[in-house]
């Protein structure tokens, strides 16, 4: 086996990874993942980390979970891939009947691409050619919103909304309409939350009310917008942005990427406020983090407008080489699986409930300026000042500094900046849970004091 400082030397030396200074990285000690066992990741070196924030939000029951391991091992006997132009494939067709069947209503078609920013890809290009064979060509303008992310491929970042990830990149992007979005704990504004639901869909509505016959579609994140720094929306929020889509005939696309499959703890944000939107993206979770797979939910409406004679041209011209690959079919089907027999939603309640408690302990904290939750969906935004609420200085990077130091408790979290975030694996058992909240809030205490 090689060792843990030779594989060091080599990922330094060939490897460039993603969000990451490699200048700092050089001088690091990297954490080199050997094995992934229940909710914990072990390291080359043997020590085991709680794993905090699901391998990138992406991990659903755990690690070597037995029936999705199986489900792999028996697909792996039959294919491992065959393409999905001009073919199909029994995984695809079964997983798509079982997602259709657990959508928001109205949606009624699958659409396959590899990543969540595909996934948006996908939405932006239906939504712009919808509209063309619609007879309403003009309409070929996004809504966006401040603070927005769908990704890093160019569509997904012409309609994100976050400045540190995409202004270096404006001059590929295409135009996109910006609206203020909600961040409840920086926004000047007092009175109830239904007030200040209506307060920032008035936003919304102000750029529609000028710009509708431009505007071909709306996106956003439901309830809560991620990379962001986990910032959440008042209720009635997504509620107002459906009605603002059918009012001024744009297009309503969700992108749960991030908050599908059991994070807000029901298994689609958008069943909180029961919004059926026109077109859902979804990823990560879908695999229950085992393997890549996205997907586009569109209604029928949206559907039909593409059908016609082939020399009118109508088709969707979009592809991708692993779209629907069988692997990840058989993951995804496994994943449903487990949600229905271990009754995984509704265990949720209780562990969404314990999280609240003990985050209430950590709101506590001097350094701590607010505490956002949704399922089990955390941020924990960190401030040098409670009262005028300062942000702690860049150069500082106390969120990375809560970070690292978590290591030394056995517990694996990533920030977005100094907003520490917390989204573990749906299997994290009550005990588990408490202790990632008491190791998060000692390590903000002691890299605050």
């Amino acid at each position: 086996m090689t060792s843990t400082k030779q594989l060091r030397k080599w990922d330094k030396k060939y490897i460039w990874h993603p969000f990451t200074q490699m200048k700092e990285w050089q001088a690091s000690e990297p954490v080199i993942v050997a094995r992934g066992e229940g909710n914990y990741l072990i390291d080359t070196e043997g020590k085991k980390y709680l794993d905090g924030v699901s391998s990138l939000w992406c991990n659903v029951h755990g690690h070597q979970v037995p029936e999705v391991d199986a489900a792999v091992r028996r697909q792996l006997s039959r294919i491992a891939h065959s393409t999905f132009l001009g073919l199909s494939h029994e995984p695809a067709i079964e997983l798509s009947k079982k997602i259709i069947e657990i959508a928001p209503k109205g949606l009624t078609r699958v659409f396959y691409s590899d990543s969540g920013s595909a996934s948006v890809e996908v939405a932006l290009k239906m939504a712009y050619q919808y509209w063309r064979q619609k007879g309403a060509p003009k309409k070929k303008i996004f809504l966006r919103l401040k603070n927005a992310y769908h990704g890093d491929t160019l569509g997904s970042v012409s309609v994100g909304g976050i400045e540190l990830f995409h202004e270096i990149f404006s001059p590929l992007l295409f135009k996109a309409y910006q609206a203020q979005a909600p961040y409840a704990y920086r926004d000047a504004f007092s009175g109830s939350e239904i007030k200040y639901a209506k307060f920032c869909a008035d936003k919304v509505e102000h750029i529609l009310m000028r710009h509708h016959d431009k505007i071909c579609a709306i996106i956003a994140e439901p309830l809560i917008q991620g990379a962001a720094g986990m910032l959440t929306q008042p209720k009635g929020y997504l509620t107002h942005l459906r009605r603002l889509a059918t009012k001024y005939k744009a297009l309503l696309i969700v992108d749960e990427v991030a908050t599908g499959f059991g994070r807000t703890g029901k298994m689609f944000a958008c069943e909180h406020e029961r919004v059926a939107p026109d077109l859902l993206c979804i990823a990560k979770g879908i695999t229950a983090g085992y393997l890549p797979l996205s997907a586009t939910l569109a209604t029928e409406e949206i559907y039909s407008a593409f059908l016609g004679e082939f020399r009118e041209m109508k088709a969707f011209f979009h592809g991708h080489t692993y779209s629907a690959n069988p692997l990840a079919c058989a993951a995804a089907i496994a994943n449903l699986k487990i949600f229905k027999k271990r009754k995984v939603l509704q265990t949720l309640q209780k562990k969404i409930k314990i999280l609240n408690d003990e985050l209430k302990k950590i709101k506590q904290l001097k350094a701590v300026g607010d505490v956002r939750q949704v399922g089990l969906m955390v941020g924990i935004e960190l401030v040098a000042e409670q009262k005028t609420k300062k942000p702690y200085p860049p150069g500082d990077r106390i969120g990375m500094r809560v970070a690292l130091l978590a290591r030394r408790y056995g517990v694996m979290i990533r920030p977005l900046g100094d907003v520490v975030v917390l989204m573990p694996p749906l299997s994290i058992t009550e005990k588990e849970l408490r202790f990632l909240c008491w190791a998060v809030g000692n390590c903000i205490l002691r890299t605050t004091r």
